[in-house]
């Protein structure tokens, strides 16, 4: 019995001693740094003004009705910049059809197709070679021979405009001037109000900055 309480002491004081020499557990490491949570940047667009577009002087008309307005513009386009010779070529073409396109001689809007005599369209084109021509030019550029868009197109490029373009893009002439080189140009047989209307489109014509 003592022997076994000897034994048992020694065993704990050996026990005792190995768990003296066991080396201490780490202490935590303490990091010199701290985490910073990082904001994304800040992206700020942007925005370049957009260059301004250029401007040019233009006639316009505020109490024309819409096709005297595309008439205008188109002949200004074309290179007509004249007040009185504008006036003039707009005074004929509301003599021959009050700007209305679709128009057969008489006053009866029957389109291109359904026109079978007399002058048709912004003019009156009246003769065989020139109502045809007009429908075999709105088959060339893809137009509608009834439209003021077609109609306006035929007037610049038929051969009977060319003889006077040149003389109308001459700035500085009288209404009377240019409508005798009209005369040549669109052959009527009645003169009406034509040379009025040139007159009255003239004085309503303003002047205004466009985009060029």
């Amino acid at each position: 019995m003592l022997q076994s309480l000897t034994l048992a002491a020694v065993l704990t004081g050996s026990a005792a001693t190995t768990l003296a020499l066991l080396p201490k557990p780490a202490a935590t490491a303490s990091f010199p740094y701290s985490i910073i949570r990082e904001e994304p940047e800040s992206k700020v667009a942007i925005l370049e003004a957009a260059p301004e577009k250029p401007k040019e002087k233009r006639l316009i008309c505020k109490s024309c009705n819409a096709n005297e307005k595309i008439a205008l513009q188109k002949l200004q386009e074309w290179g007509i910049k004249d007040r009185n010779a504008l006036a003039t070529i707009m005074g004929n073409i509301r003599q021959e059809s009050t700007f209305q396109p679709d128009v057969c001689e008489g006053g009866a809007r029957t389109g291109y197709h359904g026109c079978r005599s007399g002058g048709f369209g912004l003019i009156q084109w009246t003769s065989s070679n020139r109502f045809h021509g007009l429908g075999t030019h709105a088959k060339k550029i893809g137009g509608d021979p009834s439209s003021i868009h077609t109609q306006l197109s035929y007037l610049l490029h038929e051969g009977d405009w060319k003889m006077i373009e040149t003389e109308m893009m001459r700035p500085g002439r009288t209404i009377d001037d240019y409508m005798h080189l009209a005369r040549k140009w669109i052959r009527w047989g009645h003169h009406g109000a034509r040379t009025s209307f040139a007159h009255d489109y003239a004085y309503r014509f303003t002047v205004a900055l466009v985009d060029a």
